[in-house]
């Protein structure tokens, strides 16, 4: 999977977790990506309730307190993610652990006010897994 930016890393997973909280709310969204070779494919997400610009989609279903459902859309190459100081980072989740995405790209900033991610062949284990540059991957 490949994170563009003013950086681009590498991260050799086959599946993810995509986390933030709602700005207004500060509920906690999570949704689940399979990296595939047409795109990432999301499959279950959940949320920990609804609020302003929150609706719950039709088939949710409410487990221990949060909201589990599923779109239906195809693998997207790439998805593409607002990301600016006022809304906080997102966390990638992986390996059972989370990470900011500032761990590889820095802070938010309002001069970037978005970033990429997309899959891409995974590389030989002595290639270097973070770049500067142009966003290609």
């Amino acid at each position: 999977m490949g994170l563009a930016g003013a950086v681009w890393a590498e991260l050799p997973v086959p599946a993810f977790t995509l986390a933030w909280r709602h700005t207004i709310e500060k509920v906690r969204w999570e949704e689940d990506y399979r990296v595939t070779p047409s795109g990432l494919l999301l499959g279950e997400a959940r949320v920990k309730g609804s609020g302003a610009g929150m609706e719950i989609p039709d088939g949710a279903e409410l487990r221990e307190g949060t909201w589990h459902y599923q779109r239906q859309l195809p693998p997207l190459q790439p998805l593409r993610l607002g990301r600016t100081p006022e809304a906080g980072d997102y966390q990638l989740c992986f390996d059972q652990r989370c990470h900011d995405l500032s761990e590889w790209l820095g802070s938010p900033k309002a001069s970037q006010p978005a970033l990429e991610l997309w899959s891409c062949p995974v590389t030989t284990p002595d290639s270097p897994a973070t770049h500067e540059g142009s966003g290609q991957g």
